[in-house]
């Protein structure tokens, strides 16, 4: 032993204080006792959670009991329900005995801008006009009960407020046949036919559902037949992506060549849908060079595939992969949604450890910041967390269902109850759609992956807050220095596009920012000669003040069309002269594009 190796030793004679021993080892009996202990509890978690399709009850109701017993200590707050219960009362029951000639519609409440369930002539006869008036009336009382009540933590008001509008969606007039106007005239119009198809179109579901498929899934859209159809190549595989380079169309290209990394929670060819829709036809016949990652739809053998293994087999093995075949360029790195947040983690450790890599990052719908993402964060609290990770523990992913069931919880009325009207009541399929057959083809995710993402993105909020790891070193947003261009959408429930704005206080670049109309989805796949498409864009130098997002709506300009072509012009600015494409040939192609992973169920 060396001299230094003694110094500062404590004598064998010396004897320590209680508090510096080192614990006493624990018996192995003692580790295996808690080790079946707490899989008995995560095996009883994720059972519950079969039947409550992953939701937490813990959580539900810890967030109704701060809610009661606030309210029950708020005497005021009471009193003033109760006044607006019976103000309520007293106009729906003028409405009821009308002062004029002609009935007049929604003279006490009218729904939403966005609420369409209502929407139609039908829903202005008396009879039916004072039903959803009478609903809306108590929807918004409802409402009121959860709102202003003194002491009630936020997130425990909002959870209060989104179940029980959930509760009251299940009673909405709307959803029965003897209180909806369309249904009632279906009737009429088929002598009750229209029940024979609804009934047809329930079993087909059933059966659907039974085979392990989804519902709603049209068949008469195939991945590389019908949609994911721009020809391309498959020019790298791992056992977590497939790297596609498509075709170039155009004599020439821009030098930089472009990274699309989507969402691994979706198939990637959204953004390759139809000819008329696809973002990558409209890249590559703009003149670039583009590469897509095709995410593997993990199984529970990948359930301890993790965040990090997302990062360094899927973008930066793209990314080494593309400096192979187009070598010594920059990249134009895209991420879109959850693909988004991943780039932007990758693209601050390669600002950090490799500057010159990117030439500019795009960020469509992504988020940086998860203290205000939309109603997803609801149940975003450390209960809802631990359920879920007791439910994926035992089957290694979490399930397409899954996934499916908590978006269409976010849009009930649109996504859940509207179309089981449509199909089952009046007996009527939608008609096909290429964006509703590709959101039916849903993926899972890995258990470790998903804990990682719940609980260092959205519950901790690591990356925003400077905590978030890669290679051991934290990361900071404040190292992308790259030129930016990121889309947020005006009405994502997903990301909404207020907090995807925070970019512009988080990164130290040029930030240009779009804010285009539509939705998490319909607002990115916005072909150019689709109608009814606008924007406003507005651009943020590296050393301009900070602007809040109510201020940039004023100051951004306003246009008519799609935002893609405002997209291709900040891309070309930011690229060299064109040069001849490279060669397909340069690739070792291992299969046409779309590839196999985007195949697997």
């Amino acid at each position: 032993m060396s001299p230094s190796a003694t110094v500062g030793r404590v004598p064998n004679s010396v004897q320590q204080p209680v508090d510096s021993l080192p614990p006493a080892p624990v018996e192995a009996s003692s580790l295996n006792v808690s080790a079946a202990a707490d899989s008995t509890d995560r095996a009883f978690h994720a059972g519950i959670a079969r039947l409550t399709g992953g939701l937490s009850p813990a959580a539900v109701a810890l967030a109704f009991a701060d809610w009661q017993l606030h309210l029950f200590a708020s005497p005021g707050k009471s009193a003033t329900l109760a006044g607006e219960a019976i103000e309520h009362g007293k106009e729906f029951m003028d409405a009821m005995v009308p002062k004029h000639a002609t009935f007049q519609p929604w003279s006490v409440i009218k729904p939403s801008a966005a609420d369409r369930r209502f929407a139609g002539r039908d829903w202005e006869l008396p009879p039916f006009n004072l039903l959803a008036q009478a609903f809306l009336l108590t929807e918004d009382w409802w409402h009121s009960n959860t709102v202003g009540v003194r002491g009630l933590a936020h997130s425990n008001a909002a959870i209060a407020d989104f179940v029980t509008r959930q509760c009251l969606d299940i009673v909405a007039p709307t959803n029965f046949a003897g209180t909806n106007p369309k249904v009632l005239r279906k009737i009429m119009e088929t002598g009750g036919g229209n029940f024979v198809y609804g009934l047809h179109n329930w079993m087909e579901d059933w059966l659907a559902l039974l085979r392990g498929g989804s519902v709603g899934h049209d068949q008469q859209f195939i991945v590389g037949k019908d949609v994911a159809v721009t020809p391309g190549k498959v020019v790298y595989r791992n056992d977590l992506i497939e790297l596609i380079q498509y075709t170039p169309t155009t004599s020439t290209v821009r030098p930089e060549p472009v990274l699309i990394v989507p969402a691994w929670i979706m198939k990637y060819y959204i953004l390759d849908l139809s000819p008329h829709n696809s973002l990558v036809r409209f890249l590559v016949g703009s003149g670039f060079t583009v590469f897509m990652i095709s995410w593997k739809n993990p199984t529970p053998a990948d359930r301890n595939l993790n965040l990090e293994d997302y990062r360094e087999r899927g973008v930066d093995a793209a990314v080494a992969a593309i400096n192979e075949i187009v070598p010594e360029q920059a990249i134009h790195a895209v991420g879109y949604c959850l693909g988004g947040t991943l780039l932007s983690i990758a693209a601050a450790r390669l600002e950090r450890d490799r500057p010159d890599s990117l030439k500019t990052v795009t960020l469509l719908a992504a988020q940086t910041d998860f203290t205000e993402a939309g109603e997803l964060t609801l149940f975003i609290n450390e209960s809802q967390v631990s359920f879920l990770e007791d439910m994926m523990w035992q089957r290694g992913v979490l399930g397409s269902m899954q996934m499916a069931g908590a978006f269409q919880m976010l849009r009930s009325n649109d996504l859940l109850w509207s179309r089981m009207v449509h199909d089952y009541l009046i007996g009527e399929r939608a008609p096909p759609s290429d964006l509703m057959s590709w959101n039916a083809d849903a993926t899972r995710m890995p258990y470790q992956m998903h804990s990682d993402y719940l609980r260092h993105l959205f519950l901790n909020n690591d990356l925003a807050e400077g905590r978030y790891q890669v290679g051991g070193k934290p990361i900071a947003l404040s190292d992308l220095h790259k030129p930016m261009f990121v889309v947020g959408t005006l009405r994502d429930h997903v990301a909404p596009w207020k907090s995807v704005h925070k970019i512009h206080f988080q990164a130290d670049a040029e930030v240009t920012f779009v804010l285009a109309n539509g939705g998490h989805n319909a607002g990115i796949v916005a072909a150019p000669d689709e109608a009814e498409r606008s924007y406003q864009v507005l651009t943020k130098k590296t050393d301009d003040p900070y602007i809040g997002p109510e201020e940039w709506t004023r100051f951004a300009s306003s246009h008519e069309g799609s935002w893609w072509s405002e997209w291709v012009r900040f891309l070309a600015a930011h690229s060299g002269a064109p040069v001849a494409p490279p060669s397909l040939e340069k690739a070792r192609s291992l299969q046409d594009a779309p590839g196999s992973y985007v195949l697997q169920h």
